[in-house]
């Protein structure tokens, strides 16, 4: 009897690190840019018509576009088809995700208007090829806490699991640098609300062209945020490495602290801790809808499914629209969101035996066309749902790449939300910024606090 439970224990461990090191093959990868899209998508349209076929995206701006300009919506003639609402979210509930089913009973005024499909998704052709010509040798290494086998494309355009799709998530195209000038605001439930201003700054290592896997030194991204306002935070800036494995690596991070003007070391800045002044409605991994480190939760990849999903939000991004428009007590302003019928791969990540985080379970849906989390459910430790989190995207099509304008985490426990990317009175997303690694070190770091 021994002897037979260590025999199905080591087969199980060989099927799992069989899992861990598979690669697709030849056939299936020749078939990014054929019936799949280059990035793994379908490219056909569902059977009745309702989500068309991917034709390349938005690859050129609208008449009219300048860089530094907020995006025009190219969309804004399309009419609502409909509105999901309490009153008839029972009939759309087989395409409506747990937490937004759960809006509809907390907040009955709580609507979503559904608009035409439209699959704007895109990215520069130089991802497209590296996605195809890596996706043969692409694998997760050693307990799914990394990849290895890839480098500047997508890892996984045919996911066999729940990680695969994730490392999809934490390694798409956001363009090769980045500066934002955003606003976080965190309303009491009356709608009050006192907004933080970052100026977010992201070096892309993994996606800088020419670069090759032994160049990549473990960091997928560089990442500096400083705080502008209020005045109680304003001055201080933190700097992150972020490491490609975390369990082998930990995320290496600093602050510059204003009022000491000194730089130490940010040891915390991980898995459920607090997110940067975000009065606690957020952890540290929901920004950006999921990053850092997998290692805490099985990941379990549900299938794909068609769903409705904030898409194509170019009203929340909008100059014309101000920030008192869209914040407003309970929930944002669902007047100006738009939703659209997509295409997602559902992964549920449960909390593994012993590990410690403030969710239990996660379940989250992953754009087919990008990669990118659109919505997010999390429940806390008694398996209830407590935080619902949808990203509302664009395509910033003059680099192009589909991204979050604005991320929305809704405490129901609470009767609260975060909303984190508020760029409609300020500067917009500069996809031109020309740093260096140079520029994310703790002695840069040091040199610009200073200043």
């Amino acid at each position: 009897m021994k002897t037979k439970i260590f025999l199905f224990s080591a087969l199980g461990c060989l099927a799992l690190v069989a899992t861990m090191r598979a690669a697709i093959s030849a056939s299936e990868a020749d078939r990014l840019g054929k019936d799949l899209t280059p990035l793994g998508g379908e490219k056909a349209g569902n059977a009745d018509g309702t989500i068309p076929a991917w034709t390349g995206g938005i690859t050129t701006p609208p008449a009219g576009y300048t860089v530094g300009m907020h995006h025009p919506d190219p969309f804004s003639s399309d009419p609502v088809l409909f509105t999901i609402s309490a009153a008839n979210a029972d009939r759309y509930a087989a395409k409506l995700t747990a937490g937004q089913l759960a809006m509809f009973k907390t907040y009955p005024d709580y609507t979503m208007p559904v608009y035409a499909t439209r699959r704007s998704a895109s990215v520069p052709q130089r991802i497209y090829d590296a996605t195809k010509k890596y996706a043969t040798t692409a694998h997760l290494t050693e307990g799914g806490n990394g990849i290895a086998g890839a480098i500047i494309g997508i890892p996984f355009p045919v996911p066999q699991n729940g990680l695969e799709v994730l490392w999809n998530h934490l390694t798409r195209f956001r363009g090769d640098g980045a500066e934002r000038w955003i606003g976080q605001a965190a309303p009491q439930r009356d709608g009050s609300y006192t907004m933080v201003q970052f100026d977010d700054k992201f070096l892309y290592n993994y996606v800088r062209e020419g670069i090759t896997e032994s160049d990549l030194n473990n960091v997928l991204v560089f990442f500096k945020q400083g705080t502008l306002a209020p005045a109680r935070y304003a001055g201080s800036i933190l700097l992150v490495h972020e490491t490609l494995d975390q369990v082998k690596e930990p995320r290496n991070a600093w602050i510059y602290n204003a009022g000491r003007r000194r730089v130490s070391r940010a040891p915390n800045v991980a898995y459920d801790n607090p997110g940067t002044n975000a009065d606690g409605m957020r952890t540290t991994d929901q920004f950006d809808m999921f990053n850092g480190a997998p290692d805490r939760y099985e990941w379990k990849l549900l299938g794909k499914k068609e769903m409705y999903v904030p898409y194509n939000s170019y009203r929340l991004h909008s100059d014309k629209v101000k920030y008192s428009e869209i914040i407003k007590p309970l929930h944002i302003n669902q007047s100006l969101t738009r939703y659209e019928l997509h295409r997602v791969w559902v992964v549920e990540a449960m909390l593994k035996p012993g590990a410690s985080h403030l969710y239990s379970r996660r379940t989250f849906y992953f754009d087919e066309d990008s990669w990118q989390a659109l919505a997010v459910d999390q429940y806390d430790a008694r398996g209830q749902l407590w935080r619902v989190s949808e990203a509302h995207c664009i395509n910033y099509y003059d680099v192009p790449t589909f991204w979050s304008t604005l991320e929305v985490h809704t405490d129901l426990q609470a009767g609260r939300y975060l909303a984190i990317g508020l760029d409609n009175e300020g500067k917009t997303y500069d996809f031109g910024l020309k740093e260096t690694l140079k520029d994310y070190t703790p002695q840069a770091l040091r040199q610009e606090g200073v200043r």
